[in-house]
């Protein structure tokens, strides 16, 4: 069964379970504790995973009578053995007049009008709410027409499914990069997109496994990602600790396999050397200054405190100063930036030349050859992680730009 309507009930020990056998929903406890939760998990594997929890924040210690079920006019509650309401979609804006609940294929639960499979009509999906896990299909990122947002939040540990410390968002101010925070602070970025993935996550790349794309229009911005064979499982885990994981299942060994993880290392650190400095793990101590910066205060960076950065040995003059060039970096923070989709690279140089304000210019998107979108950033931008070949820099904003597929300051 994979659908239930306002006559049925799920109890404890009952499940629902995607036509194709691949996900499977019902209640559970994860590793030793001994709270009951309801979510959903890989049907087909042996390791046990769960992608999806419904009350996470509200740990059912009883089940006894807990049921989940529709409610008119169409809405998916969890009501405990005194029927009072322990998590609920509550976010239905229309009335059905059959509404069921389904789990798809994809490992989408949603709340629906019966016999009615068109997805904008959908009056609850699960997809618009994950947990941890961004499936095949899900969408990261943030819908302008509606305001609504959607972004991973990691669990507070192995058995408590709660909303935890670490969260994980596509970030479309200025221009779209994803983001770890840990409540408001800002710990790791990715980089902006570039057309073919993040700037600053070069494992992100072309593979045989699953495409991905950020999309970034007027009604929308999002990163989503497919499997280009179904068989093959993949996810993306934003764990407790705060580091996003890419994990892919393999049948020979019946366990998953770690693909891709992000931040690497402690140059991946937000303002890790601040404004123009530059860091390579390799190196002792790891933080420098970039060419023609010096350190800002030097007493505190000889006792490696780099949080105050460098400064420019000789300051800009906003008339001729010219760009200096840096390839395959990662590029700085888009909060602060702006960018123009109809203008050249050559337009776009000549009016960061004449505003005082713009220190960086760069294509924002290498597909188009160097022309086109034009990417610009200004002077009071806080530091931000670049990379030059083996090395990886944090930089405030760099007078960026792309030619013949290189970024350049």
């Amino acid at each position: 069964m994979n659908v239930i309507d306002t006559t049925d009930v799920i109890t404890d020990g009952q499940t629902l379970i995607s036509s194709d056998g691949s996900f499977e929903l019902g209640f559970f406890n994860p590793g030793n504790s001994k709270n009951r939760y309801v979510g959903i998990w890989y049907k087909k594997i042996t390791a046990f995973t769960v992608v999806w929890v419904a009350n996470r924040d509200n740990p059912l210690t009883n089940t006894s009578g807990t049921v989940l079920k529709v409610i008119q006019p169409g809405i998916l509650a969890l009501l405990n053995g005194s029927n009072a309401v322990v998590w609920s979609s509550n976010t239905s804006l229309r009335i059905a007049q059959n509404p069921v609940a389904q789990l798809l294929d994809s490992g989408n639960l949603v709340v629906k009008e019966a016999n009615d499979e068109n997805p904008d009509k959908y009056l609850w999906q699960s997809f618009d709410y994950p947990t941890d896990t961004l499936l095949p299909g899900m969408k990261l990122g943030r819908n302008f027409v509606t305001g609504h947002e959607t972004h991973m939040t990691a669990w507070k540990s192995s058995e408590d499914p709660g909303t935890g410390d670490y969260t994980y968002h596509v970030d479309p101010t200025g221009y779209p990069q994803a983001v770890l925070r840990r409540g408001s602070v800002e710990l790791y970025r990715t980089g902006p997109w570039n057309g073919v993935g993040y700037s600053g996550l070069p494992g992100l790349k072309n593979n045989s496994i699953y495409t991905f794309e950020l999309v970034f229009d007027t009604n929308e911005a999002f990163y989503h990602y497919a499997l280009r064979n179904k068989a093959v499982l993949s996810r993306f885990l934003l764990n407790q600790s705060g580091v996003t994981q890419r994990w892919s299942w393999v049948d020979r060994t019946q366990g998953w396999v770690l693909y891709l993880i992000a931040p690497v290392d402690d140059c991946d650190s937000y303002k890790q050397c601040g404004a123009y400095g530059s860091c390579n793990v390799g190196n002792s101590p790891k933080c420098g200054c970039l060419r023609k910066f010096i350190p800002r205060v030097t007493e505190e960076w000889e006792a490696a405190d780099w949080s105050n950065g460098c400064v420019r040995k000789t300051a800009l003059d906003c008339k001729n100063d010219g760009f200096l060039i840096y390839s395959d970096i990662k590029l700085p923070d888009t909060n602060y930036s702006r960018f123009n989709a109809s203008m050249t690279l050559e337009e776009c140089r000549v009016e960061c030349v004449k505003d005082c304000n713009c220190t960086a210019y760069t294509n924002s998107d290498i597909r188009r050859g160097g022309v086109d979108v034009c990417f610009g950033s200004e002077t009071w931008l806080t530091s931000k992680w670049c990379m030059e070949q083996d090395k990886i820099f944090t930089l405030e904003w760099l007078l960026l730009k792309l030619v013949s597929g290189l970024y350049c300051v």
